[in-house]
């Protein structure tokens, strides 16, 4: 039986319960869990609005990495979708890396209960990284590189336009803090964009989100989310020291994550020294800079 959004009745059955309102039972912390959600889906739709990255007839793929965002994003693009004026699909899709010891068991018990059609598909990732990356060398680049180029492929495969991705504020300001200190780029992390081949299109929209907010949700919702390390390396350390770095402004300067991430949106060329971005050489005799 499918509703009026083209979701099975299971899948909208989750989909109407998705709040972790109906994980608690008392009624404060009902109160306080549903707020959350409500300001982060409100946060996700403004977000996709704002950068256009939802339309009509789409078809996304949902990339589930096992981890938190990725749990997080399933259940706010399927309660979005419940009420969205527009009609699109949503596919999961969690690609099976071969490392050792695993327990992708516990993402697919939880894909079942969502209700949705899903893939879980097999790829040498971690034989291939071990096989072309020296003993010793994190491979998380190459890891990276691999996995997303299985799911373009994957998405060809099956006819999807897009993907989702469960990158959020914290790891775009992450991103953009990596380039400034280490690269002596001023880049961040797009919240949609063209592969190479531009023929499909990479969505993130919980680039609004703080990971904080999702990680309380996470804990109420208790996702099965799968254990980190798995390949034998933790997280990139130049990464891991940004994380901490936005993590102690926090808790010293609440509000300063924000408005760093508030001047990415707000960039003003004229007055930075990128001559690709501004023609300077119209200053002299041409009309005043503001």
């Amino acid at each position: 039986m499918q509703n009026d959004h083209n979701l099975t009745e299971r899948a909208d059955a989750y989909a109407r319960n998705v709040s972790p309102y109906f994980n608690i039972e008392d009624k404060q912390e009902k109160y306080k869990a549903d707020k959350l959600f409500k300001r982060l889906r409100r946060k996700v739709g403004h977000a996709i609005g704002d950068y256009g990255m939802i339309e009509e007839n789409d078809k996304i793929l949902v990339c589930m990495s096992g981890g938190k965002d990725s749990y997080f994003l399933l259940d706010v693009l399927l309660s979005l979708k419940r009420s969205a004026p527009i009609n699109f699909t949503i596919i999961p899709v969690h690609i099976d890396s071969g490392f050792p010891n695993a327990p992708e068991y516990m993402l697919e018990d939880h894909l079942k209960k969502v209700g949705l059609p899903y893939y879980i598909i097999q790829r040498p990732v971690y034989e291939l990284c071990k096989e072309k990356v020296g003993e010793g060398i994190p491979y998380c680049s190459m890891c990276s590189r691999l996995r997303r180029g299985y799911l373009y492929s994957f998405a060809r495969e099956i006819g999807a336009n897009k993907l989702a991705l469960g990158h959020h504020k914290d790891d775009c300001l992450a991103t953009f803090f990596l380039n400034l200190f280490y690269s002596g780029i001023m880049k961040a992390m797009p919240p949609i964009l063209r592969n190479d081949k531009d023929d499909l299109t990479v969505i993130r929209p919980l680039i609004y989100c703080r990971e904080k907010d999702i990680v309380s949700i996470s804990k109420i919702k208790e996702y099965p989310v799968l254990p980190k390390g798995l390949c034998g390396w933790g997280e990139d350390q130049q990464r891991a020291n940004m994380n901490k770095m936005i993590r102690s402004w926090d808790k010293q300067f609440p509000k300063r994550a924000d408005i760093v991430f508030k001047a990415i949106r707000n960039v003003v060329p004229s007055h930075l020294l990128d001559k690709d971005l501004f023609d300077f050489s119209k200053i002299s005799n041409g009309p005043k800079v503001k």
